[in-house]
C-alpha cells in the first residue's frame, strides 16, 4: 500500500493562468449569412456595414463591448470578418480569407455563422473543415431563425460536426442570451484581465479619394495585413478601428473608405460608406489626408481638406506614392509645394510629408508629426502671455477703422482648445474682419506654434459698466444629426469652388464647433475644455466674462468696465 500523504501536504490547486487582454470571439461564416447583423446587435451598435450584397465586410472590424445579461457586465472583444471562401479565386476574396483566418487565430472562441434559409451549403461543409483545424471551441449559430417553429430546421447543422448550435435571429434579437451563455462557458480557463491602460488616447483617421493607399499606409503602421489591400478602388467600405501602442502613447488608428465626388458615386453602399467615413472626422482628434503624389491635389483633395477645417480637426498631410513621382519628368517636390499652396491655401499651416506606403520610405515619421499635430491641437496659452503677445501685434499693425471709427483690441483670452479658440475682446467686433484675424492667427503661430492645428479667433464685445449681461454666446449645434445633413454635406463637397490663390482664412463664426452624441473631444474624460485658465496657477476665466484684463495682470471683471 502506498504511504498516504496528509492533507496538509497536498498540492494546491493550479490557479488559472492570467492574460493582460480581454476574451475574443471572432464572428465567421460564407459571404451573405448575417455576420456583420449579429456583431452589430452584440456590439450594440451599428459599427458595420449591412447590406444584402454578398461581400460588403471585407476587414476585420474589432470593438470592446460587454454583455450586461452577464450579471457582472462582463467585458469582450468582439471581430466582425469578411465573407469566408475556403478556395477563393479572385485576390480580393483570398485577403478577405487571409484576414478571417488571422480573426480565427486570435480567439477564444468562434462563432460558425450559417443560413438556416439556405440549408447547410458545401461552402459551409469546407468551410467548417477549415475552421476545425483552428483547435479552438466553436459554436454553429444557425441565423435568421425568425420564430420557434424555424429551430427545428436548425438541426439539420449539426452534421457540421461540431459540439454547439444555438438557433438566433440577428435581425429581431432572438436567441442572444443562450449565444453569449454558450459563448463565456466555452471560453478556456484562463484569467482575463483588461489590457494595460495608457493614458490619452489619440484617435486618427485616414482620410482621402478611393485608391490612393490609405490601407497600405495604415497596414504599414501597424507592421501586419491588418487592413484588405487590393488595386479596385472601394475595396475598404467599413470604418475600422485598430489600437496601436507607439512610444508610450496609444493610436486609434482609423480606416475609412474613399470618398468620391457626388456626382459619380451611384451605389447605394458606396454611399452608406462614403457617410461613415464623414461621421468618423466627428470622433477624432487628427486626420491624415492623404493625397496622389503622381496625380498631384484635384479638387476632391480640396472638398475634403474644406470638410475636415470646417470641423475644426487636426490634419497632416501625406503625399503618397512619392516612389512613382521620381519617375515622371514633370514632377517634382517643388510642383507639388506650388499646387498644395495653389489649391489648398486654407491648410498652409498642416505639416506635409511625402511617403511611399508601399516600400515604407517616409512612413517612420508618420506618427512622430501626428503626435506633434495632436499637442498643438490640444495647446494651451496662459491668458497673461497672451495678452503680452496682443500687445505687441496691436502695435505693430492695429486694426482698420470701420466707418471712421477706431477699433480698440482691449485683451484676449484662450477659451477652448480641441482646436486652439481665442476670444478677443475689443469695443465693435465687426471691426475685427477676416483679414486682420487671418493676422492674428499667423502671429499666433509664430509664437506659440501651433503645427498642423486650425485657430479660432471670436471678436466679442466688451459690455459696458452697468449693461446687462446678454447670451450671445455661439450656440454649439451637433452635425450629422440626420441622414439629410449627411445628404447636404456631400452636395456641399460636390459644389465646393476651389481657390486658385490667396490666403484664405477660415470662416469661423462660432457656429460649427462641433460635438457627438456619445463624446465630446475634450478633456480625457469626455468633456470639452471651454475655459480659459492660465497655465502658471492663475484663475480660469469662463468664456461668458471675467476674463483677466491685460492692464491689471489677470484679475478684474470686464464687464464693469467703463468703456
Amino acid at each position: 500500500m502506498s504511504p498516504s500523504i496528509p492533507p496538509s501536504e497536498t498540492a494546491p490547486p493550479s490557479a488559472p493562468r492570467r492574460v493582460n487582454r480581454l476574451p475574443t470571439i471572432a464572428i465567421v461564416g460564407r459571404p451573405n449569412v448575417g455576420k456583420s447583423t449579429l456583431f452589430n446587435r452584440l456590439a450594440g451598435n451599428k459599427k458595420a456595414l449591412v447590406h444584402d450584397r454578398p461581400g460588403v465586410t471585407r476587414d476585420r472590424n474589432y470593438v470592446e463591448t460587454e454583455w450586461p445579461q452577464s450579471g457582472d457586465g462582463r467585458e469582450f472583444l468582439l471581430i466582425d470578418t469578411g465573407g469566408y471562401d475556403p478556395s477563393p479565386e479572385d485576390p480580393l476574396y483570398a485577403s478577405m480569407r487571409a484576414q478571417s483566418d488571422t480573426a480565427m487565430a486570435e480567439a477564444d472562441v468562434i462563432l460558425l455563422v450559417v443560413d438556416r434559409q439556405a440549408g447547410i451549403t458545401p461552402a459551409d461543409v469546407e468551410s467548417a473543415n477549415r475552421i476545425r483545424s483552428a483547435q479552438k471551441p466553436v459554436i454553429v449559430v444557425v441565423n435568421k431563425c425568425d420564430v420557434a417553429s424555424h429551430e427545428d430546421e436548425s438541426h439539420e447543422f449539426w452534421s457540421l460536426g461540431f459540439d454547439q448550435l444555438v438557433a438566433i435571429s440577428a435581425e429581431h434579437a432572438r436567441g442572444m442570451i443562450e449565444l453569449m451563455e454558450a459563448a463565456f462557458s466555452s471560453l478556456p480557463d484562463v484569467e482575463y484581465g483588461g489590457p494595460v491602460e495608457i493614458e490619452g488616447e489619440i484617435r486618427v483617421a485616414v482620410l482621402g479619394r478611393p485608391n490612393i493607399g490609405k490601407s497600405t499606409l495604415l497596414n504599414r503602421l501597424l507592421g501586419q495585413d491588418r487592413h484588405v489591400v487590393h488595386d479596385m478602388p472601394g475595396t475598404t467600405m467599413d470604418a475600422t478601428d485598430t489600437l496601436l501602442d507607439y512610444e508610450g502613447q496609444r493610436y486609434r488608428l482609423v480606416d475609412t473608405a474613399g470618398i468620391r465626388r457626388r456626382g459619380r458615386i451611384s451605389d447605394r453602399v458606396e454611399t452608406i460608406a462614403v457617410s461613415a467615413a464623414i461621421r468618423t472626422i466627428e470622433r477624432c482628434h487628427v486626420l491624415m489626408l492623404v493625397i496622389d503624389g503622381a496625380e498631384g491635389v484635384t479638387d476632391q483633395d480640396a472638398a475634403l481638406a474644406d470638410l475636415i477645417t470646417e470641423r475644426g480637426r487636426a490634419v497632416v498631410l501625406l503625399v503618397n506614392k512619392w516612389d512613382l513621382v521620381r519617375e515622371i519628368e514633370d514632377r517634382n517636390i517643388k510642383v507639388l509645394e506650388d499646387e498644395i499652396d495653389r489649391k489648398l491655401p486654407h491648410l498652409t499651416w498642416a505639416p506635409v510629408l511625402y511617403i511611399s506606403a508601399l516600400s515604407g520610405k517616409g512612413c517612420g515619421k508618420v506618427l512622430t508629426v501626428v503626435k506633434s499635430a495632436y499637442d498643438s491641437f490640444n495647446q494651451r496659452i496662459a491668458t497673461a502671455r497672451l495678452n503680452e503677445f496682443l500687445r505687441e501685434v496691436v502695435a505693430a499693425y492695429q486694426p482698420p477703422q470701420l466707418h471712421n471709427h477706431p477699433v480698440r483690441l482691449q485683451y484676449i483670452t484662450q477659451v477652448r482648445v480641441r482646436p486652439p479658440t481665442f476670444t478677443v475682446f475689443c469695443n465693435n467686433p465687426d471691426g475685427v474682419q477676416d483679414g486682420y484675424q487671418r493676422y492674428l492667427q499667423n502671429k499666433l503661430r509664430e509664437q506659440f506654434g501651433f503645427l498642423g492645428t486650425p485657430l479660432r479667433i471670436q471678436p466679442r464685445r466688451r459690455r459696458k459698466l452697468g449693461e446687462e449681461r446678454s447670451d450671445d454666446a455661439p450656440v454649439r449645434q451637433p452635425l450629422w444629426h440626420d441622414d439629410m445633413a449627411l445628404e447636404i454635406a456631400l452636395d456641399d463637397m460636390e459644389e465646393l469652388p476651389v481657390p486658385e490663390g490667396g490666403d484664405v482664412g477660415d470662416e469661423e463664426d462660432g457656429d460649427s464647433e462641433t460635438w457627438t452624441d456619445d463624446e465630446d473631444l475634450g478633456d480625457e474624460d469626455g468633456a470639452d475644455e471651454d475655459v480659459g485658465g492660465d497655465e502658471d496657477g492663475g484663475d480660469d476665466e469662463g468664456e461668458e466674462g471675467d476674463e483677466a484684463d491685460p492692464d491689471d495682470g489677470g484679475g478684474g471683471d470686464p464687464d464693469a468696465s467703463p468703456d
